[in-house]
């Protein structure tokens, strides 16, 4: 501005508004950008959701990607465990059967080399990290030692006693495989030791055997055997070696045990018994020194060798004190030593805890024992009238005795049965002090007083009516009984009302109106009975019960065959399902659709002589079985309805004569493995057990088992191939169904090809080739999954020091 301009001419001069008129103009254009940005979010917005809307549109729904359900070490391991059982049948083929004209001599040298071979391979593979293919061939090399004994016996030996030397080649064994197993090269591998146990479980046996020792000498190596295995299971740490010798302690003692058991059974004096005892107190010994050294951290394996050691200190005295009493009373007085072991519960701190309680259950068992020992002449109580159904309607018998004794004799000893029940009963009155326990000792009691009740009218031999109405008595006063209050003592009683009233079933079928008296009486009373609530789940399946029963009787009165009378016993399960529904808010629901169900079986076994009728008795039930699943809380029982329409449908084919397994499950399998294969679709996640297994069963396993009756080779040779294929499909996709079952049916079908007497599918090659190439290719993809996964840890340790 020129210096001469003076200050009152600039106001006039100056381009901008005053500042009123200026804050208004800039109100006016931020107002006109915020419309306008805001035209411009909802245009950007509008095309963010068009472009990602075509976007979905032209790609594919994203769908989970099936797992895995088998890693690849597994597949490894299952690929490398079949490719070593082919090779080693192969080679047991090799030296039994095959390359007859090298001679025992140069298949004993070439098996030698490769044993070599096999053994020194796993301290190289070791080396490389391959710990999987280095076990595989270790236990190759094992079992190919075992083969080298073989030759060199029969090339070198074969004029020595095959027991002694089998005794000798199996302490050898265990001491080379000890030996091989510590080895600082081979220390890592975890099969030697284990295998050494095993084999040393042999020599003392068949020493034994092979110096014509007697059965005293053979339990006593096998206890001897028992005894050291006991001892190395411990001190030995290792867990597989501890496994080992746990199980040959149990397998020899447990042999031991029985053959020094049964000579004290069948000894003929007081000197082969008491021998006998020593073997059994030799083990009673060992189990409860066992029980004594791990009764603090294994309480209930301690337990368990304690109650071993208190019954075989009874068995060895009791074998014994038999010789001085009469044979009717020996069980009482096993029941009496039985009874005294209570007496370690008063023990204290003399015995462990553990020891203490296992002495005491091995009284219980030994009264349990005793008990059992009554059983047959219960039984025969309880049963034997059974014996009428073949004689039904023939004549009523003399007595008691001859009622319930009709296809078995009468025991003679029965008149001890009573006192070891009376005894029992008053053990568990008087010992039984825990109040949680004694209301169900007090049970106990009730049933062996009424046990005892039920055997003293065949006992005493009382006339036929009078026994008879013993039972009715019996059977009215336990349904009476059954009215208390007490739910415990309610279902004894009607137990032993239900139990008594078969038992007088039985009896009356000596005659044909008796029969149809007393199977209408037993069915209308307990179904008058069923009126009451806490009667009803027992009292209503009874009464059907009796109503199959009579349903039977009327077919046999009215002269009908069994496979027609089925048509008459399904009324039950009819009215069963009728039933059902009526009692759905009651507990006597599944007794009856149980008892029902059982009708129904009992129905398909009385038609199981009649094809054709089978089939119309499975179709029915089928039809009452899916009239029972349109109700909404039985709809899985739909599942069983189509069981039984395909059981119709196969029973049907067998009465045409169709004999090939692959006619009824070919098309069952393709149905399933089309449904398995749309559910993986739709769920990736679901497990090839459950989509595959099945089917794949369905026509593998009932072809494995013809295959092995099959003289032919069609059915081997198609069965492998398929197996082979299931087989590698199954490791191709992870997946462990097709894996499992392929696998095992592929290494069975080999095996029963390189069996002695079966013909060979060709000519051209050793029965033992195919397999050992189908071992080697399994070996050489074990091996090959074991290397990519070394690989593939070394990358990822590499990348994660570069991080």
């Amino acid at each position: 501005m020129p210096y001469g301009v003076t200050r009152t001419t600039l106001p006039v001069m100056t381009h901008l508004p005053p500042p009123a008129e200026e804050l208004r103009l800039l109100d006016a254009e931020l107002w006109q950008l915020d419309s306008r940005r805001t035209q411009l979010l909802a245009r950007r917005a509008w095309l963010v959701a068009t472009l990602q809307q075509a976007q979905q549109q032209a790609q594919l729904p994203p769908t989970a990607p099936p797992r895995p359900e088998t890693a690849a070490p597994s597949v490894q391991n299952v690929l490398l465990v079949l490719g070593g059982v082919l090779l080693t049948l192969a080679a047991a083929v090799f030296t039994l059967v095959s390359w007859g004209h090298m001679g025992i001599t140069g298949r004993a040298l070439v098996l030698g080399a490769v044993t070599l071979a096999a053994l020194a391979g796993p301290a190289f593979l070791l080396k490389r990290g391959l710990r999987s293919t280095a076990e595989s061939v270790a236990g190759l090399g094992l079992a190919l030692t075992v083969l080298d004994a073989y030759a060199l016996h029969e090339a070198a030996l074969a004029g020595t006693d095959g027991t002694g030397y089998a005794a000798a080649a199996a302490a050898v064994l265990a001491g080379l495989w000890s030996a091989y197993g510590l080895l600082p090269a081979t220390a890592a591998l975890r099969l030697p030791l284990p295998c050494a146990v095993a084999a040393a479980q042999f020599p003392l046996l068949l020493w034994a055997l092979s110096a014509d020792a007697g059965p005293f000498l053979i339990s006593a190596a096998l206890l001897a055997t028992a005894g050291l295995d006991t001892v190395l299971a411990l001190r030995v740490t290792a867990a597989s070696v501890r496994i080992c010798a746990v199980v040959g302690a149990y397998g020899t003692g447990g042999w031991g045990v029985l053959g020094a058991g049964w000579l004290s059974v069948t000894a003929d004096g007081p000197g082969t018994a008491a021998r006998a005892g020593a073997l059994l107190l030799l083990a009673a010994a060992i189990a409860l020194g066992a029980a004594w050294r791990v009764s603090g951290p294994g309480v209930r394996h301690a337990l368990g060798l304690a109650a071993a050691s208190g019954l075989l200190t009874v068995g060895a005295l009791g074998g014994v004190a038999r010789f001085g009493v009469p044979a009717q009373w020996a069980v009482v007085v096993h029941l009496a030593l039985g009874v005294a072991l209570l007496a370690g519960l008063r023990a204290g701190r003399l015995l462990p805890d553990a020891v203490r309680h296992g002495v005491a259950w091995a009284s219980v068992v030994v009264q349990a024992l005793a008990l059992l020992w009554t059983l047959p002449a219960v039984a025969l109580v309880v049963a034997g009238p059974a014996g009428w159904l073949g004689r039904v309607w023939s004549g009523a018998p003399s007595d008691a005795r001859a009622a319930v004794a009709v296809e078995a004799p009468w025991p003679s000893d029965a008149a001890a049965a009573p006192v070891v029940l009376l005894a029992v009963a008053a053990v568990l009155a008087s010992a039984v002090r825990a109040e949680q326990w004694r209301p169900r000792a007090r049970l106990g009691a009730l049933g062996l007083l009424w046990a005892a009740a039920l055997l003293l009218p065949a006992i005493l031999a009382v006339p036929h009516l009078v026994g008879m109405s013993v039972l009715g008595v019996m059977t009215a006063a336990a349904l009476y009984l059954g009215r208390t209050t007490t739910s415990g003592t309610r279902s004894a009683a009607l137990v032993l009302a239900l139990v008594t009233a078969v038992d007088l079933t039985l009896v009356s079928l000596a005659s044909q109106t008796a029969t149809l008296v007393v199977l209408s009486v037993l069915t209308a009373l307990p179904a008058a009975a069923s009126w009451r609530s806490g009667l009803t789940p027992f009292t209503a399946p009874a009464a059907l019960g009796y109503a199959a029963a009579l349903a039977s009787a009327t077919g046999a009165a009215a002269d009908w065959p069994p496979a027609r009378t089925a048509l008459l016993v399904l009324a039950v399960p009819l009215a069963a399902a009728l039933l059902a529904p009526r009692l759905a808010a009651s507990r006597a629901t599944v007794p009856v659709e149980a008892v029902g169900a059982a009708a129904g079986l009992l129905a398909v076994g009385l038609a199981v002589t009649d094809l054709p009728l089978l089939a119309l008795v499975l179709a029915l039930c089928g039809v009452i079985t899916a009239g029972t699943a349109l109700r909404p809380e039985r709809r899985p029982v739909g599942h069983a309805a189509t069981a039984l329409f395909v059981l119709a449908a196969w029973v049907r084919l067998a009465a045409w004569e169709v004999g090939t397994p692959e006619a009824y499950t070919l098309p069952v399998t393709v149905v399933a493995l089309f449904v398995g294969a749309l559910r993986r679709r739709r769920d990736p996640q679901a497990s090839s057990w459950t989509a595959y297994g099945p089917g794949l069963a369905a026509t593998l396993l009932p072809s494995l088992v013809a295959a092995w009756g099959d003289p032919h080779w069609t059915r081997p040779l198609l069965l492998g191939t398929a197996a082979l294929l299931v087989t590698l499909l199954g490791a191709r996709h992870h997946l462990q169904a097709p894996l499992v079952l392929g696998g095992s049916v592929l290494a069975l079908v080999a095996l029963h090809e390189l069996a002695p007497y079966v013909v060979q599918v060709t000519g051209a090659l050793p029965r033992w080739a195919p397999p050992a190439l189908a071992g080697l290719l399994l070996l050489a993809l074990g091996a090959t999954y074991e290397q990519r996964i070394r690989d593939i840890r070394r990358v990822r340790a590499v990348l994660g020091r570069m991080n």
